[in-house]
């Protein structure tokens, strides 16, 4: 399944930067507070509504980063559970479908064990040093799990606009 994703949050950024649903801008939300940098880009299918209240969260790996508000056809290869400090906070990982050298990426496990523990580290451990939030990794999940998030999301978005 390809999706396109609206990048918040480009690879190798220490800030972490929101789409402001009201105005469509985007505003820096908070500069990590650990020397980490994201590892993937990092956004939001629109039209979809997470378990958290937010649209639902994509991590793109791709060669090169873009900027925010970049649109990118992504494709879907797997979830990442998680919880933080306000509950669900699962995120699909998906791959650049417009970039040649993620063409023989299709499932799970096409993308390098190292990329994984490298998406799982950082989510595990980005915000330790933040008062009062907290993160937690669970396990890898297939593409269809992820693709079954999405569709839920959509459905739940769909239900607000009524």
């Amino acid at each position: 399944m390809v999706v396109d994703v609206v990048v918040e949050i480009p690879r190798g950024s220490q800030n972490k930067y929101e789409v402001d649903h009201e105005t469509g801008r985007v505003r820096l939300d908070r500069v990590l507070y650990s020397p980490f940098h994201y590892p993937t880009e990092y956004g939001f299918v629109e039209h979809t509504l997470g378990e958290d209240g937010d649209p639902i969260d994509v991590m793109v790996v791709m060669s090169l980063s873009t900027f925010p508000g970049c649109i990118v056809r992504a494709r879907i290869v797997g979830l990442l559970e998680m919880r933080d400090e306000n509950g669900i906070d699962n995120k699909i990982l998906a791959v650049a479908a417009d970039d040649p050298r993620m063409d023989q990426i299709t499932r799970l496990q096409d993308v390098p064990a190292h990329t994984l523990k490298e998406i799982a580290h950082f989510f595990a451990t980005y915000k330790d040093l933040e008062g009062g939030k907290e993160s937690h990794v669970g396990g890898w999940l297939e593409a269809e799990e992820g693709e079954r998030i999405l569709r839920e999301s959509q459905e739940r978005f769909a239900k607000t606009q009524h």
